[in-house]
């Protein structure tokens, strides 16, 4: 009886020191990236702020039929007059800035 008492406590210090240095592992990991700010910051002076300025031949994202997946791989690997974005940008900050890109749709249908 003495034994298994004596296991079934080492295993619950076992898990509280698991679950406390997990814990403290999370609030070390950065914040996940804001894709509106990593656009304002890198996007806004060809696309403007609405995605539809076409500076410098940018595309019109607001027209844009790209999926968010090969959105990455424009900003990515860059098309075009468009830079590449590979050095500059995290695969996260990517990712992000691609799905924000996807929420540039004029508030009416075109001729309305």
């Amino acid at each position: 009886m003495m034994k298994q008492t004596l296991i079934s406590l080492s295993l619950i210090a076992l898990a509280v020191a698991c679950g406390h240095s997990t814990v403290e592992n999370s609030a070390h990991l950065p914040p996940e990236p804001d894709g509106e700010k990593v656009y304002k910051t890198y996007c806004i002076t060809c696309h403007g702020l609405y995605g539809n300025m076409g500076g410098g031949g940018a595309f019109n994202l607001q027209v844009s039929k790209l999926s968010v997946e090969e959105r990455v791989l424009v900003i990515t690997n860059g098309r075009n007059a468009m830079t590449p974005f590979k050095t500059l940008l995290s695969p996260k900050e990517i990712e992000a800035v691609a799905a924000y890109t996807l929420k540039l749709k004029p508030d009416k249908p075109e001729g309305e």
